[in-house]
C-alpha cells in the first residue's frame, strides 16, 4: 500500500475523520480490521494519502455547497476509530442521507484546487480559500452560486 510511516486520512461521508499511519491499517488476521467506525446512515470515503501532516490543509464539501478549509493538523492521529468531526453535519439530517460529505482533499503548500460543478469548474487558490478557513468542526461557508452542486474536485500541483 506504501510506505509504512506513511500517512492517509480516512474520513466517513457522515463529516468524520482521522489521521493514520499505514503500518497501523495492516492486520495479521486473515480477515482483516476494522479502522474506520462510521456514524449511522454514512459511507466510506476514498482514504487520501497525506504529503505533510503539518502543513498540508483539509478542504470538505458538502451536498448543500458549504466548504470549509482548516489544518490537517487539527484532525487527531489515530489507528482506528470514528475520528474528529471534520465539517459539521446535523446528525438527523447526515443519518438520512439529507446532508452528507460529497468532496474531500488534502491541499499541499502551493497546490490549486478545481471544483467541478456540471459542465463549469471554478480553480481557487491558497488565497481563493481564504475565505472558506475556518476551525475543523464548523459549518463552513457557502461556494458561489453556480457551484454549489459539486460533482468532484481535483488538486491540481503548483503552477
Amino acid at each position: 500500500m506504501g510506505e509504512e510511516q506513511q500517512r492517509v486520512l480516512l474520513a466517513s461521508d457522515g463529516g468524520y475523520g482521522f489521521v493514520a499511519k499505514i503500518a497501523d491499517l495492516q492486520s495479521k488476521n486473515k480477515s482483516g480490521k476494522s479502522v474506520l467506525k462510521l456514524p449511522k446512515g454514512s459511507k466510506v470515503m476514498p482514504p487520501l494519502l497525506v504529503k505533510d501532516y503539518t502543513k498540508d490543509v483539509v478542504v470538505a464539501i458538502s451536498n448543500e455547497g458549504r466548504m470549509l478549509a482548516f489544518a490537517l493538523s487539527e484532525l487527531p492521529e489515530l489507528s482506528r476509530g470514528k475520528g474528529n468531526k471534520i465539517i459539521s453535519i446535523p446528525t438527523a439530517r447526515a443519518s438520512e442521507r439529507v446532508e452528507f460529505v460529497v468532496a474531500l482533499c488534502v491541499l499541499g503548500s502551493g497546490e490549486t484546487l478545481a471544483i467541478h460543478a456540471g459542465r463549469r469548474h471554478l480553480n481557487m487558490k491558497a488565497g481563493d480559500l481564504e475565505h472558506y478557513k475556518g476551525e475543523r468542526g464548523r459549518r463552513g461557508n457557502k461556494l458561489p452560486r453556480g457551484f454549489q452542486n459539486v460533482e468532484r474536485i481535483e488538486v491540481m500541483g503548483a503552477s
